[in-house]
């Protein structure tokens, strides 16, 4: 399981990848340049570091994910409920209820999903 917290600008760049994969090198050089205003070899370093990190791979100058957006965002989630809360989605829905009280419309969603996740 990845543990590794992406930072703001890594994120972006995750977040390229992940809506154009699979793409080629040369793609991502070129996305990166026009969207981050990154050179070349900025490019490769944090492509690198991420593939290091088990976030995506590249094979014959294509890059592609090896972990989905959806995956890396349920793995954010789970952690900050481990970490904030002690693994416990009832005392973080509490703690987020004692703040906002949630409309009708979401209260009848959240009983939706909590019916799926019961199987």
């Amino acid at each position: 399981m990845v543990t590794y917290k992406l930072g703001p600008v890594e994120t972006r760049f995750a977040d390229i990848v992940w809506s154009n994969e699979p793409l080629s090198t040369r793609d991502l050089v070129e996305i990166c340049g026009e969207e981050l205003n990154w050179k070349r070899t900025t490019t490769y370093s944090v492509l690198k570091k991420l593939c290091d990190k088990g976030f995506f791979k590249m094979e014959n100058s294509t890059v592609t994910a090896l972990i989905t957006k959806e995956e890396y965002s349920a793995i954010q989630s789970e952690q900050f409920l481990d970490e904030t809360f002690q693994g416990s989605l009832p005392a973080m829905l509490v703690a987020f209820g004692s703040r906002k009280k949630l409309t009708k419309k979401e209260a009848e969603e959240l009983h939706e999903v909590i019916n799926k996740m019961r199987g």
